[in-house]
Order: structure tokens, then C-alpha cells, then sequence
């Protein structure tokens, strides 16, 4: 849905990842939902096959390698300020969500970082058996709340979608994002969105069960 941004210069590396679950919620109707931290050698082979395909243009890796795929999230891996996770519905992978921090990441030097801003890229995967009605904002959904109670620290989320992904602006917004400035990057012209803690937690707060 979103593309990311690769890290540049030194880095601090990240203890050893655990793969099981980090997060696991029952949304009823829709079914259950786990955030799993990518393992690359593991996921490389649904890794390569979802950012090449056009559907993922934005994401900034269409002629990219298999090996070169499995070389940027090797990468990630070893940091400890950026993480990919695979989103899976009832065990079964859907997305690929990714977090940063913005004052480790090229976006923290184009705008002002607040102390507890924590930056996401996001991408669901090839829809299988046709679209379904509030996919999408239901796994994004379950994916900040987790973020949020995870850490309370994180008060802002900053999202920066490339300015002409229309589609994941208007989904983000919907979500609760409020626009922010456009920023030229080194690698595309992207739009800020900031989520406010509080009032996202409001928000799903005041949901009907």
C-alpha cells in the first residue's frame, strides 16, 4: 500500500528477532489476526513475489532480485530501530507492515520529529479470492492498536506514502490520519500523515462491539 524507506549510515544492531506472534487479536466476523516479525530466509520466496508484482509499484522494488530482496530485509533485520512483520488472517499471510523510527531514518531529516513519533509503511498482499469490504482498514487497525498498547510512549504514528498513492492516502485517512506537508525525498515525493495517539484510541474506544 505504502513504499518504504530504506535506512542509510551507521546502525545500532538488534538482538536476535523472535518469530512467533508478537500480537495476536480475535476480530469477530472477520477472523484472527497475528503480527509475525519477517523472517528473511524463511519469507524471502512471498517477500520477492509481493514487491515485484505491479499492484506494489509503490513500494519501489519492482526489478529488484530475489537476492536483492532478501538483502534489504537482512538489513532490516539487523537493526534495532526498524522492523517488518507479516500480517497473517487466520494463519494464513496477508500484508507486510513495516516500523521505524523516524530520527534513525532519512524521512526524520525533511521534517520535524516529536519525541514519541513512530513511523509505519504498509502493503497488503495479493487479495485471494477477490476483495473483501474493510480488509484492509481492519488489519491497519489491529496493527496501530497493538503499536499503541505496545508502547505507551508512541503518541504520534507518521505514515509517508508516495504524494501520488492516492489510494493509501485516502485509506490512512480514514483511519484517523490527518494530512501533513508533502517532503521531497531522495527517492520519491511523499506525503506526511500523522495519527494522534489519543485520538485514535478514542476513536476505536467509541466503535460499537
Amino acid at each position: 500500500m505504502t513504499d518504504p524507506a530504506a535506512p542509510s549510515g551507521a546502525h545500532t544492531p538488534s538482538p536476535p528477532r523472535r518469530r512467533e506472534a508478537v500480537h495476536e487479536a480475535r476480530v469477530e466476523g472477520f477472523g484472527t489476526v497475528r503480527v509475525v516479525p519477517v523472517d528473511p530466509a524463511r519469507d524471502i520466496d512471498l517477500l520477492h513475489d509481493w514487491v515485484t508484482r505491479e499492484r506494489a509499484r509503490f513500494w519501489g522494488m519492482l526489478d529488484h532480485t530475489r537476492e536483492q530482496v532478501l538483502e534489504i530485509y537482512e538489513y532490516l533485520d539487523s537493526l534495532s530501530t526498524h522492523h517488518a512483520y507479516l500480517i497473517h488472517l487466520d494463519d494464513r499471510p496477508v500484508a507486510l507492515f513495516q516500523t521505524y523510527k523516524p530520527d534513525a531514518d532519512p524521512v526524520g531529516e525533511y521534517y520535524e520529529v516529536r519525541p514519541g513519533d513512530f513511523g509505519i509503511h504498509l502493503m497488503v498482499g495479493p487479495a485471494d479470492g477477490g476483495a473483501r469490504t474493510g480488509f484492509t482498514g481492519t488489519l491497519l487497525t489491529v496493527f496501530l492498536a497493538h503499536l499503541l498498547a505496545e508502547d505507551p510512549g508512541r503518541r504520534r504514528i507518521v505514515a509517508e506514502p508516495d504524494a501520488r498513492n492516492e489510494k493509501a492516502v485516502s485509506r490512512l485517512l480514514r483511519t484517523g490520519f490527518v494530512l501533513g506537508p508533502e517532503i521531497e525525498l531522495p527517492h520519491k515525493r511523499a506525503r506526511l500523515v500523522f495519527l494522534d495517539r489519543d485520538a485514535f484510541l478514542s476513536r476505536t474506544a467509541s466503535r460499537p462491539s
